[in-house]
């Protein structure tokens, strides 16, 4: 039987390792805007808004990548000084209190936000007005890739608790 942690952590890690590559379609707008901005005094109306949205989309999608891989700026000055048992047990705690609950609440806002933009057909409201639904579709489905990375985190400190003595 595939363990549901594992699972979620494969999918984490694939996902986190492909979106790695949106860097290369943003080196090559940002760079294509240098060009026309600074050597052709051309600027485009455009540029600006892929980059943001393109960012987005590999922000949002390595979330869950950085979180399974403990990338996340951490202040564990108290949790290092304590044994590992009492770390586990923090970390749960802190999982089921604190993350669990704020990153569904971001999860499920996001993902209402997504269906309210598809709903309307949402433009952004600039001279080029892409359609942002998309983006907000992925942003949501970042935020759920955390959760379900959070959870597949909780899975693994409750694992590890019952085998520590």
């Amino acid at each position: 039987m595939i363990r549901l942690d594992s699972a979620i952590d494969t999918l984490n890690e694939k996902i986190g390792f492909y979106s790695a590559y949106l860097i290369l379609p943003l080196i090559g707008v940002v760079g294509w805007e240098v060009l026309m901005r600074y050597a052709l005094n051309a600027p485009t109306s455009w540029a600006f808004e892929l980059t943001v949205f393109i960012y987005g989309m590999h922000y949002s999608l390595a979330l869950a990548y950085a979180h399974k891989h403990n990338t996340h700026v951490a202040i564990d000055v108290f949790e290092s000084r304590l044994p590992e048992k009492s770390r586990t047990i923090l970390r749960i705690i802190t999982n089921v209190v604190l993350f669990l609950p704020s990153i569904g609440l971001l999860a499920a806002y996001t993902s209402q936000l997504a269906f309210f933009s598809w709903q309307q057909w949402e433009h952004a409201s600039s001279s080029w007005a892409p359609a942002i639904y998309p983006y907000k579709t992925l942003m949501a489905f970042g935020f759920i890739l955390l959760l379900l990375q959070g959870i597949a985190k909780l899975i693994h400190d409750i694992r590890a608790l019952k085998e520590i003595h």
